[in-house]
């Protein structure tokens, strides 16, 4: 049976596919490994792979070489993206029409609803969801934690002791990348800790000015303080791959980190629950902080270029999005793909996310563009890292946070 994509290639012409250009941000050992899944998919089906990578979590260079490259007319055929940056650009009329393929193969039946509301625009599938991440996970050395006597923290409370018991023993206890969008991280699962969900929401989303500025907000910023005080004095500029290598190796006991960090892990050599752990930040059991990478495919004429409709197809196969989530660290945008290839923490993280969706605890992650607009997100990001960096004191952070609402809405 003619697949959709198989079809629509079928109905361009007979000339050699040409390549794909694809920008994005998975530089890092285990998002290469991750993304060379992907680059067979299509050499199979003869269409070559330029690459296109910008480093740097979160996308914010690879959204300015994307700006430059738009102006000057000249597009990639996909980019990687994340939330109300696809939005800003379906805005913008830049992104291609996908609803054919889309239809032809029951995107809507299989993608959930909270990714769809980034995949499309005014009705149009504009991208293609790789997966679904989360941010809300800590990262733990087994052995570390066993040396010291420390069980996975339920509680804020135990969380802090288990930190004071790793730095009394000369280890790093959390191993931070200063990066502003690492902080803002973080500070996702700090909030959601600290606030419960509706709190989350009420902030992050809802930008409500009274729960802003209230103590549950100047509390989540003295626990931000707390961490920044087991951190280790060459966090400044570190890249997350890099603190991950630290629990790695068994310097550092603790990362907090989203589960592309998993893939980190696995390229090492190391398997979960015999050298790493890893469990939700202590007070969201049961929550998911969510984003979706997602390849927003931009347009290059009338009508979907059949490279385009190969890699769109690609991106929402199955069997890819098993293969490359088992990778990744991260967990299929299909609701139809079985967690059977998947290892202890994949197998968690496709059972969080379900029952988090169906308690209505399933929330957008703020740092990483699933719960505001850029230009708010980026506001609370200044806010954030000057207070982790000991620029304003948590009563000061608070007041920060609401005028950067303020100016920005």
């Amino acid at each position: 049976m003619m697949t959709a994509a198989a079809a629509l290639l079928a109905a361009g012409t007979a000339t050699k596919a040409a390549d794909v250009e694809v920008l994005h941000w998975w530089t890092s050992g285990g998002e290469a490994a991750a993304l060379n899944v992907l680059k067979e998919d299509l050499e199979s089906q003869g269409i070559g792979w330029q690459d296109m990578p910008v480093a740097g979590g979160g996308g914010t260079q690879a959204m300015t070489v994307l700006r430059a490259r738009v102006t000057s007319g000249n597009p990639p055929t996909a980019v990687q993206m994340l939330g109300f940056d696809i939005t800003d650009w379906a805005q913008e009329g830049a992104l291609a029409d996908l609803n054919i393929l889309a239809g032809m193969e029951g995107w809507d039946d299989v993608v959930p609803e909270a990714l769809q509301k980034f995949s499309k625009y005014d009705g149009k599938w504009v991208a293609a969801p790789v997966n679904v991440h989360s941010t809300n996970w800590v990262w733990a050395n087994k052995a570390v934690l066993d040396e010291l006597g420390i069980a996975p923290p339920q509680t804020w409370d135990e969380f802090v002791a288990a930190l004071e018991k790793v730095k009394a023993s000369g280890k790093t206890a959390i191993a931070h990348g200063g990066q502003a969008w690492q902080e803002a991280t973080v500070f996702d699962a700090v909030v959601l800790s600290t606030g419960g969900p509706e709190f989350y929401n009420k902030v992050f989303v809802d930008l409500d000015e009274e729960a802003l500025g209230s103590d549950t907000m100047k509390q989540a910023f003295d626990r931000m303080a707390v961490i920044r005080s087991y951190v280790d004095d060459n966090f400044s500029g570190r890249d997350w791959n890099l603190s991950s290598a630290m629990v790695i190796n068994g310097d550092a006991a603790f990362q907090m980190m989203g589960d592309w960090a998993k893939g980190e892990f696995l390229n090492a050599g190391k398997q979960p629950d015999t050298d790493f752990l890893c469990f939700r930040f202590p007070g969201t059991e049961g929550k998911v902080t969510f984003l979706s990478d997602q390849f927003a495919l931009f347009a290059q004429g009338p009508e979907v270029g059949k490279e385009q409709a190969a890699l769109a197809a690609a991106i929402m196969s199955p069997n890819f999005q098993s293969a490359f989530n088992v990778v990744k660290g991260s967990v299929p945008a299909r609701t139809d793909v079985s967690d059977e290839a998947f290892d202890a923490c994949g197998k968690k993280g496709i059972a969080d996310l379900k029952a988090a969706a169906a308690s209505g605890n399933l929330v957008g992650s703020m740092a990483h563009g699933h719960a505001n607009p850029a230009a708010i997100k980026n506001a609370m990001y200044d806010v954030i890292t000057a207070h982790f960096n000991g620029e304003y004191d948590s009563e000061t952070a608070v007041e920060e946070l609401v005028n950067a609402v303020q100016i920005n809405k």
